[in-house]
């Protein structure tokens, strides 16, 4: 039983084949995802899919590389669709120095905004980070994130990094890189950060594990993420799945 608790399947790359896709992925073995929105057509296509299929959850959030496009209005908007019943999470939201598309000051704004909107809803934050962990971690003790806590999404740091963010009540998930051979820091973090803390995910389409790698991901390939930690761990393929699905459920508020 896996949780991937970081999907695409709002992208336009799974619309041929959708329902081919999901029966992969229920076939490896996943039991729940959540579908990430992060603006705001995929944030509708995430809500549509997890109307459309009851194992299928939805955060919603605005992308940092799209953070000078966001107004005042489209904040109240995503606060209005982050009372669906089904949305258990609030981004991806964050920082991304990578694409010059959005000013660090803009980005700023925008991220400490959703967190502030996180803490009026009670809800956990999915961060995304690129090339920007220092800037992230500063914000997330500022804002006082650690009142709602989140994921670490595909995280790509350092075991110390990820310590720092276990101190702020967030989670580390992992996805395709810690399976790649000469990825030594994503496997030093799976086994180093504490089995309780650990998700898994695939951020497909993007990311594929190996031997897939510069491939379409896809949720089914989740369970090869598993496979990897518990080799790291020392555990069990099923321990892993398990604990990893347990840790999901409890952060999102996921009781079935």
């Amino acid at each position: 039983m896996l949780f991937d608790t970081h999907v695409h399947l709002n992208d336009e790359q799974f619309d041929m084949d959708l329902q081919e896709v999901i029966a992969r992925a229920k076939e490896a073995g996943v039991k729940y995802m959540v579908v990430v929105g992060f603006n705001r057509p995929t944030i509708e296509r995430a809500l549509q899919l997890a109307d459309d299929y009851d194992f299928l959850y939805a955060s919603v959030g605005w992308h940092p590389v799209d953070a000078i496009n966001m107004k005042e209005a489209d904040l109240a908007w995503l606060e209005e669709k982050a009372s669906h019943p089904k949305v258990v999470a609030l981004g991806e939201m964050g920082l991304d120095y990578h694409w010059d598309t959005s000013p660090p000051d803009i980005q700023k704004k925008v991220f400490r905004k959703q967190i502030d909107l996180a803490k009026k809803l009670q809800l956990p934050i999915i961060i995304h980070n690129r090339e920007a962990t220092e800037d992230v971690i500063q914000i997330l003790r500022e804002e006082n994130a650690k009142e709602v806590g989140g994921i670490m999404h595909c995280f790509s740091g350092s075991a110390e990094t990820a310590k720092e963010c276990l101190d702020l009540n967030f989670h580390i998930s992992l996805g395709g890189p810690v399976t790649f051979k000469n990825a030594k820091k994503p496997k030093k973090v799976a086994e180093e950060v504490p089995m309780d803390r650990l998700l898994i995910e695939t951020d497909c389409p993007y990311l594929a594990p190996h031997p897939y790698r510069g491939k379409r991901n896809e949720p089914a390939y989740v369970q090869l993420v598993a496979k990897q930690i518990a080799e790291l761990k020392g555990m069990t393929y099923e321990e892993v799945a398990m604990k990893t699905t347990e840790n999901a459920k409890k952060l999102f508020g996921i009781d079935i």
